[in-house]
């Protein structure tokens, strides 16, 4: 598995577990046990998938009492659109000059 920052990323969003996990703590911190709630499977489970998230820089442990609540960090996924933003400049063109095409297209047919 390569360890550059946006294949870790792309990595770790590929499962629909961690997105879901990733979709739960935009909204706030939360606890182990609070985002097993909604998946039937094990705590060690669900660890194994944080673990992953961990890694990727998407999701860091803080330290509140006796509690270890996750929180998401902002960055990875910063990074990763602003690589997709690459990629939609280069549609948005492609499609604008296929929808040019057409047009002249059309305008010949109509002639």
């Amino acid at each position: 598995m390569s360890s550059d920052p946006l294949s870790l990323t792309l990595s770790a969003l590929a499962d629909p577990t961690r997105r879901a996990i990733v979709a739960r703590l935009a909204s706030g911190e939360a606890t182990v046990s609070e985002l097993a709630e909604p998946f039937d499977m094990s705590f060690p489970a669900v660890s194994k998938h944080l673990k992953v998230l961990e890694r990727a820089g998407l999701v860091e442990q803080g330290r509140m009492a006796q509690f270890r609540p996750r929180k998401l960090r902002p960055d990875p996924l910063r990074d990763l659109a602003a690589w997709l933003e690459d990629y939609r400049r280069y549609w948005d063109d492609r499609l604008d000059n296929l929808d040019a095409y057409l047009k002249t297209i059309q305008t010949k047919g109509d002639a």
